[in-house]
């Protein structure tokens, strides 16, 4: 009578050739993914870390080879703060980076909500012609912009040419708002027409609450262009230094500091790094807004 013996358990079988051979293939591409991801961080973040580095060395050291300060100077950022104008840049760009925000959003999530839930003759060529003005350089209208604000309303050395048009909406704006509210179910929408809401406390209480990703994306969008914005200022509030923003400032301040490469970098992280901060924080929300978007035509 043959005895058959139970096989010892944790004992496997050896592994086929094919098997291992999967297994070394998923090994090396695991590594050669990871290693990509590594090198283009590094070539991302590099450039940043050359920049803080240098903002903390002495004013020898920044114009030498080295690349880790021999005495770490952070001094260097209350010599950038205490020069004289660069508080009022800082001021200046709050207030056009925040009440650009606020205008454009407030005043292009209407507009959006019309053209995704609405539908009225002409929708589609109103939204042909937002998408036109997407295409339109502002160099092309800045002429007769400027004859305007500063001819005819006498608003030139400041800022409000550049922040009142933000409350008129914004064609790239309006699209991205529009495209997220395409992916908001229509049954939302029309449960609570039945319910006796009218179409501004629908967009209140039903609409806004689920786009939060997408007006999240919108405001970091205008916050970052308005933050970054060079032209603008460049155009309307170069003859005035009292109304100067950081971009525009940080171009003064490097001409009058071009051989103190320490300063400069340290100026150019002060700029930077409000940015980074709101990003950091905001990230999960940005790319959830970005993902969303165009999910629907």
């Amino acid at each position: 009578m043959t005895q058959v013996l139970d096989k010892p358990v944790g004992l496997r079988a050896p592994s086929s050739p094919a098997e291992r051979t999967a297994r070394r293939r998923a090994l090396l591409e695991w590594v050669a993914v990871h290693a990509l991801g590594i090198a283009a961080a590094l070539f991302f973040v590099l450039p940043f870390v050359f920049v803080f580095l240098t903002s903390l060395m002495s004013d020898t050291q920044a114009l030498s080879r080295d690349l880790i300060p021999h005495t770490w100077e952070w001094g260097n950022y209350k010599k950038v703060f205490d020069t004289p104008g660069f508080l009022t840049w800082w001021k200046n760009t709050l207030l056009y980076a925040g009440a650009g925000t606020v205008l454009t959003v407030v005043s292009s999530i209407p507009v959006a909500y019309a053209l995704a839930k609405f539908r009225f003759r002409g929708r589609n060529l109103s939204l042909m012609l937002v998408i036109s003005m997407m295409m339109l350089p502002p160099q092309v209208v800045i002429i007769p912009m400027y004859l305007f604000w500063a001819k005819q309303l006498d608003l030139s050395g400041t800022l409000w040419p550049l922040i009142i048009p933000m409350a008129f909406g914004d064609a790239f704006s309006i699209f991205l708002l529009r495209q997220f509210l395409m992916t908001i179910p229509n049954e939302y929408v029309d449960a609570a027409r039945v319910d006796g809401c009218g179409e501004l406390r629908t967009l209140l209480r039903v609409v806004l609450p689920m786009a939060r990703p997408g007006i999240a994306a919108v405001a970091l969008f205008q916050f970052f262009y308005a933050w970054n914005d060079y032209f603008g200022p460049q155009i309307y509030a170069s003859e005035n230094p009292g109304a100067w923003t950081l971009s525009y400032g940080l171009e003064s301040f490097k001409g009058a500091h071009h051989t103190d490469w320490n300063l400069t970098m340290a100026a150019t992280v002060l700029v930077m790094a409000p940015v980074i901060l709101v990003f950091f924080f905001a990230q999960k929300a940005f790319v959830e807004g970005v993902t969303l978007t165009g999910v629907k035509g």
